[in-house]
């Protein structure tokens, strides 16, 4: 029986771009030193598609008995800067097709796939434009993911890095107004600890769209090293009957192994607790 909370870690390909929010690089090595340190799962964090091999990776899951949890897009933006609200129609394309391989990719491992950044910026245009080309891609997007089992799901990100979608309010809103039954929401509690009204009350209020959870601490190190409440989090999960992945998303500091032990080491007592019958 599978477990009701899982624990997730993101990596990155060895040659990742130096800005990818990931504590492992080197997809093979980071699976296996995951697994040794209790996670049950990596969530991918890529630029595009083929940076890895689908037979190599299952390969390397079944050797460890690992799971994807989701494929995250932070990259995608950083690399090319292709957004969902991008007006040009060349660019727009491109983005498009680079979704489609990661939805491809996805639909045989974890089946999500992350809206974080990619999806644009409002700048000096009107909200409701921005908003307009949004749901316009999101729509194309989510109508290919469907018929592949996949679900797209959008990561508020804080008013520092992006100014489209910062608070699990807004992004619910957009939920409710895309209408759209395979986009669900990220919410990540390093971004809420700055944009909402508080964390577990927000997780608890709209407990129904939360498909995936992203962990890390006040100052963006492993949980336990900040001053984020996550007894009162893991509350607000169990109040929800929260039955899904966890993923941690941290500063590799004050170095990848360090980091990745620390998380761990302070979730998985969390995690053993929930899982109890």
């Amino acid at each position: 029986m599978s477990k009701p909370l899982r624990l997730s870690l993101a990596i990155a390909a060895a040659e990742a771009l130096p800005s990818a929010f990931v504590v492992f690089r080197g997809f093979e090595d980071s699976i296996r030193k995951a697994r040794a340190l209790g996670f049950d799962g990596v969530e991918l964090a890529l630029k595009h598609a083929d940076e890895i091999d689908p037979g190599l990776l299952s390969g390397w899951l079944n050797e460890e008995g690992m799971e994807i949890s989701a494929i995250s897009t932070g990259q995608v933006y950083a690399e090319t800067g292709f957004m969902f609200t991008d007006e040009r129609p060349e660019a727009r394309k491109k983005i498009k097709e680079i979704f489609y391989a990661l939805i491809d990719l996805a639909a045989d491992f974890g089946q999500l796939v992350n809206i974080g950044r990619a999806r644009g910026q409002i700048g000096d245009r009107s909200r409701e434009l921005a908003k307009g080309l949004f749901l316009d891609m999101l729509q194309d997007l989510c109508a290919y993911a469907g018929k592949k089992g996949v679900k797209l799901i959008l990561e508020p990100v804080n008013r520092y890095e992006i100014d489209f979608i910062n608070s699990v309010e807004e992004g619910v809103e957009l939920i409710h107004e895309a209408g759209i039954s395979n986009f669900k929401l990220m919410p990540d509690v390093f971004h809420m600890n700055i944009e909402d009204r508080g964390i577990a009350s927000e997780l608890i209020r709209h407990a129904e769209h939360i498909e995936y959870v992203h962990l890390a601490d006040s100052n963006r190190l492993a949980p336990g090293q900040g001053h984020t409440d996550f007894q009162e989090i893991f509350d607000a999960l169990q109040e929800m009957n929260y039955k899904g992945w966890l993923s941690l998303e941290i500063l590799p500091k004050p170095d990848p192994e360090t980091a990745a032990q620390q998380g761990a080491e302070f979730l998985l007592p969390f995690i053993q607790s929930f899982n109890q019958p």
